[in-house]
């Protein structure tokens, strides 16, 4: 055999590879599987295991994603209900009826996209293309981190071999994060009242949309009337999805703090280095438990401590602005402060799905402050009116803090008193950004809004 033909150390590390994803190993990689919170029935093996061993030979091309969707919509599938076309038709009307209500209440820009009504399945497909965005960071330094420790672990006589199969090892390592976010996504899909119900824009921009089989599930076991929660939901979804076309600059704004924050997520490699020299593959829990605990993401900077806050604030903000809005057009419901408080704290507690999330990114999208931004809105409401309230979402430069959601009144004051909050260029700016004549849909992450200064 010539020189040339033989087999590198990236060939040997991908032989490696096959052999253990055939089975043909003493690791059982459905036990692996397993400990990494995925399912271990036989259809879904047979998959991850196929889509693994794709993985090892395309290498260096970068995550595949639609294996995130691919999972996410199986999931979603697996337990969808047909809804009733009465029931539909209800729902239908509930966002008319919505849409009226809102316009009494609030100042912002009205939807140029009918709202949908989406099955789980639709709702996983649909968002994918955020949650990925969010996630992409984190499963990049995921796999910068383990390539490195790994490299830096392995016998003297394999680093060489790993440092040249490293792109094999980010393409395996890649597929599998792939394969948890949808698993976490598909989860998701079965909780989720509506579009925005986690709190961030995740369909495309000006799209409203309720999951009318989890709507369902909502009511389930309250005394109140379907009909109630369905008009309840429908108004705050418009709400949701209205701010977000209103303040075209908000959308970016968040979707790159999360990114931002994400990409200073690592792993903790002394724990990842304990857990290898520990680790026992016939006692897979103990992975499990470090994956799921999170314990292999190092505490946050100060860095990311302040970022977080920063996010913190305007999930709040957004939330506690939806809140006060919908609170509003929902008066002559009555069961609406009912239906509110239900609302509140299941965003508070959060589910196993965003439990999930959080320890597979890092980061729980929760607004802390949210009855404190609520409060501050109300309270400029009462102030200065509806108008001057929405107003304030114009720009990012004139939107409330933190500190004025802990002063209200030093916010009124301000606002009272006619202190100019925009310079000439700011105001022609926000005019620009906040034109209805523009009445063209745009598509999520097109650039079309302007990303704030810091």
């Amino acid at each position: 055999m010539s020189e040339d033909s033989q087999p590198g150390p990236e060939d040997e590390f991908r032989d490696m590879l096959r052999q253990f994803l055939s089975g043909d190993s003493e690791i059982d990689p459905s036990k692996l599987v397993g400990a990494a919170g995925l399912p271990n029935d036989p259809a879904f093996m047979a998959r991850l295991m196929s889509q693994l061993q794709n993985a090892v030979n395309r290498s260096g091309d970068g995550i595949d994603w639609s294996l995130a969707t691919e999972q996410a919509t199986s999931i979603g599938n697996q337990s969808a209900l047909v809804t009733p076309p009465a029931k539909v038709s209800s729902l239908e009307q509930a966002f008319h009826v919505a849409a009226l209500w809102l316009d009494e209440v609030a100042h912002v820009a009205e939807l140029t996209v009918e709202p949908r009504l989406m099955t789980r399945a639709e709702w996983a497909r649909a968002s994918m293309p955020v949650w990925t965005q969010l996630a992409e960071p984190v499963a990049a330094s995921i796999a910068d981190s383990l390539t490195r420790v790994l490299s830096e672990q392995a016998p003297e006589e394999m680093r060489g071999m790993l440092a040249e199969a490293s792109e094999v090892m980010r393409s395996v390592g890649g597929a599998l994060f792939a394969m948890q976010l949808g698993q976490v996504v598909g989860q998701l899909s079965t909780e989720v009242v509506s579009g925005g119900d986690v709190g961030i824009p995740l369909l495309d921009e000006q799209q409203a949309a309720l999951v009318p089989q989890n709507v369902a599930a909502f009511g389930e076991g309250l005394d109140i009337d379907a009909d109630q929660i369905q008009l309840y939901l429908a108004v705050r979804e418009l709400a949701h999805a209205r701010l977000f076309r209103h303040a075209r600059w908000l959308r970016l704004h968040l979707i790159t703090s999360i990114r931002e924050f994400s990409q200073g997520i690592s792993i903790d490699t002394s724990a990842l280095e304990e857990l290898a020299v520990d680790f026992d593959p016939a006692n897979p829990e103990q992975l499990q438990d470090a994956m799921r605990s999170g314990a292999l993401i190092p505490p946050k900077s100060d860095e990311q401590l302040a970022a977080l806050a920063r996010l913190e604030t305007t999930l709040a903000l957004i939330e506690g602005w939806v809140d006060v809005v919908t609170a509003a057009a929902t008066e002559r419901l009555p069961k609406s402060g009912a239906i509110a408080e239900m609302v509140r704290r299941r965003r508070a507690a959060g589910g196993p799905a965003e439990s999930a999330f959080a320890t597979l990114v890092g980061l729980e999208l929760r607004p802390r402050r949210l009855r404190e931004a609520a409060a501050m809105w109300q309270a400029v409401h009462d102030a200065v009116g509806g108008e001057q309230r929405d107003a304030l979402w114009a720009h990012p430069d004139i939107v409330p803090t933190s500190e004025d959601i802990d002063d209200p009144q030093a916010l009124i004051a301000r606002l009272t008193a006619g202190e100019p909050e925009l310079d000439d260029v700011d105001r022609a700016i926000a005019d620009l950004l906040s034109d209805d004549s523009d009445d063209r849909p745009h598509e999520a992450g097109d650039g079309s809004a302007e990303e704030p200064r810091a």
